[in-house]
This record gives structure tokens, C-alpha cells and sequence, in this order.
């Protein structure tokens, strides 16, 4: 793999893909979250309709994000790594 004269590993386009959906469900979360804080102050049947995927949204999408941040993490490593040594 090619490097760029400052010495940096390119950017590919899964790692792009991968930290936007990050940060995508992070953001979703706390929508999530404040959407949920609202609808509870406001008087809505938590238990019925959409809120109960909202209330799993709060939970599970953050994980997932960490999950991905992570992979993204261990991907550009290895690349990096890899063309230190020049293979």
C-alpha cells in the first residue's frame, strides 16, 4: 500500500462508512433519550406503540457505536502497521 509523502495511511471509504454510522447511533441514542424524557413528562403509554424500540434504542445503540468506533480503531492500526512494514 501506498502512503501520501506526510507519511499518513489513507482513509478508506469503509472506515468513513463505519465512523459516520458511530456516530449516527450515538446521536440516534440520544435523541432517543430525549424524546423519551418528553414523552414520559408529557403523560404518553410508555408501554404501547413505538416507545418500547425507543426505550432498546437508549440501550443497544450505544454499544453498537462503541462496537464499530472500536473496529474502525483495529482496522486503521493493522493498515498502519502494515505499512510500516512495508507489505
Amino acid at each position: 500500500m501506498s502512503t501520501n509523502p506526510s507519511g499518513d495511511v489513507p482513509v478508506r471509504r469503509i472506515d468513513r462508512v463505519l465512523a459516520f454510522m458511530s456516530l449516527g447511533l450515538l446521536l440516534l441514542s440520544i435523541v432517543s433519550f430525549f424524546a423519551i424524557m418528553i414523552a414520559s413528562a408529557s403523560g404518553a403509554d410508555m408501554g404501547t406503540g413505538i416507545w418500547p424500540l425507543v426505550g432498546v434504542l437508549v440501550y443497544v445503540a450505544p454499544i453498537i457505536a462503541f462496537a464499530l468506533l472500536l473496529t474502525v480503531l483495529i482496522m486503521s492500526f493493522v493498515r498502519r502497521s502494515r505499512a510500516n512494514r512495508g507489505g
